[in-house]
């Protein structure tokens, strides 16, 4: 070759493919390289762009994309760094939160009928807890979980599916599907957590739910995370339900075009935020006439609704094979821990993997679900009968003490619920000069003191995290009936919390 410059680069070419070639695997990427660019130009022009423009940005030189910078001397640095006052991690406290930390009741000992409170040292009479049973101070069931502490350990130390199922786990999962008469159910180590996740593991984007306004905040919190699109009836209106349902018809109709979704209908059966008690046997109506899936959320009514306790679906005697999910919660009557839902295998069987809240906590312990197990037995045998017996007696009773005072006191509980909100009527409010839902609170927790002072009664105020409720219930007094109590305790508490109603009311005049 007589040019010796292409000569040079001939040989500098030569020199290069022998070196590569002598890599081992070179041949293989070679021939990978050569076929992709034979096959594909395009991919030679993008790719060669691609790295003239790493080239010229390497090389280019740095600059700011704020031009207001200042350059400051060490001293005035300094100045700043003396003058910065960094804002608070949590905003200041509002005067009712300050209350409600100044005022909060702390139980000193065991829980039960009648704890100890720290601040007076005294006993009181625990309205306030949901041991609607009395199983948090059952001796057998403390022994039982004192054996399986023995023999099990604290905790199980990794999620279900994880190392952290025990045999106590699907007996507990076993006795809880006997118990409603569904084919299969899941445990979860949180009773928040259940609803939400179980409803976020079916409800997708693009799914529509139709909830009740009146659902508790673990609901309205799985709806929002499920990202489906979210219709509200108002609570425990039928008609109005059916107005939802009928309007999500009428769309889908006209949209023919639309993709085939998922259709729930959630609602609680007994429910938190106002004690009363959704119309199951109206919501099967409409879930068949519409083609709905049910979510049933019973943490409030199950172990207590129904002759044996098995809830709304016994209450309204509807078999329970015919609902798709009932979730609820352990840590109420059974006087455990966590939560579940029952119903299909396949719809358990789904969970397994999609329940966020089953896939990623750690199991329930093991002394905790031999003792959710215990209860069940219990509620199985006569003795749950009579409980729920004593229990309806008491709720009984203090609903007709309460309700003698309706110029005081509103109450719309359902009159088979243990949970009872008791409210102020509009009418005695604007007598009261009450104008601000914290004026509200504040006459009420004049109630919760005054019994507490006087009649050692231990009654709460209804808590909500004000800024996230979708639907802010009235301010109110929540009263948990027990069967722990006796019936003289039962009528004399109501008596108490009723003439510090009428005293309260009375002294704002």
């Amino acid at each position: 070759m007589d040019n010796p410059i292409l000569s040079a680069i001939n040989q500098t070419f030569f020199t290069v493919s022998h070196a590569v070639e002598a890599v081992p695997g070179s041949a293989i990427a070679i021939s990978y390289i050569k076929n992709s660019y034979q096959n594909d130009p395009f991919r030679v022009v993008l790719e060669l762009g691609l790295a003239i423009y790493a080239v010229k940005y390497m090389l280019s030189k740095t600059y700011r994309i704020d031009h207001t910078h200042i350059p400051l001397t060490e001293k005035e640095i300094d100045e700043l760094v003396a003058e910065w006052q960094p804002e608070p991690l949590v905003q200041p406290l509002s005067g009712i939160k300050k209350m409600e930390l100044e005022k909060t009741q702390i139980i000193v000992g065991a829980q039960g009928p009648k704890p100890k409170v720290q601040s007076t040292g005294q006993n009181m009479m625990n309205l306030a807890s949901t041991n609607f049973l009395g199983y948090l101070t059952n001796e057998d069931m403390k022994t039982k979980a004192i054996e399986t502490l023995h023999n099990y350990g604290v905790g199980s130390c990794g999620p279900p599916g994880f190392y952290g199922t025990l045999d106590v786990h699907i007996n507990l999962e076993q006795d809880i599907a006997r118990f409603l008469g569904t084919e299969a159910t899941i445990i979860y180590a949180q009773g928040f957590s259940t609803i939400s996740s179980v409803i976020s593991a079916f409800s997708k984007r693009g799914d529509i739910i139709v909830a009740d306004e009146g659902c508790n905040f673990a609901i309205q919190k799985g709806t929002q995370i499920s990202r489906s699109a979210i219709k509200w009836y108002k609570h425990n209106d039928m008609a109005d339900l059916e107005r939802v349902l009928q309007s999500i018809q009428k769309e889908t109709t006209v949209n023919k075009k639309r993709p085939l979704t998922r259709r729930f209908i959630v609602t609680e059966g007994l429910f938190q935020n106002s004690g009363d008690i959704a119309p199951l046997d109206k919501i099967m109506e409409l879930k068949h006439k519409y083609k709905y899936r049910l979510i049933l959320d019973e943490s409030s009514s199950f172990g207590v609704l129904g002759k044996t306790g098995r809830g709304l679906t016994e209450l309204y005697n509807i078999p329970a094979k015919e609902i798709e999910m009932i979730v609820g919660s352990m840590a109420n009557t059974l006087a455990s821990s966590g939560g579940f839902c029952a119903g299909p295998k396949e719809v358990v069987d789904h969970q397994r993997l999609s329940g966020q809240a089953f896939v990623f906590s750690a199991s329930i312990p093991a002394m905790l679900t031999v003792c959710a197990s215990e209860a069940i037995k219990m509620l199985e045998s006569g003795e749950g009968d009579q409980l729920l017996k004593n229990l309806n007696e008491n709720t009984a009773a203090f609903q007709k003490v309460v309700k003698t005072a309706p110029q005081v006191i509103e109450i719309n509980s359902d009159a088979r619920s243990p949970i009872l909100h008791l409210r102020f009527p509009e009418s005695a409010l604007a007598a009261a000069g009450v104008k601000s839902r914290d004026d509200e609170n504040y006459l009420l927790q004049a109630i919760v003191d005054e019994v507490a002072a006087k009649d050692n009664l231990l009654i709460t105020r209804a808590k909500y995290v004000d800024h996230q409720e979708l639907f802010l219930p009235r301010p109110s007094i929540r009263i948990s009936l027990s069967t722990s109590h006796s019936r003289k305790d039962v009528e004399k508490a109501a008596q108490a919390v009723k003439a510090s109603f009428i005293h309260v009311t009375a002294s704002r005049k």
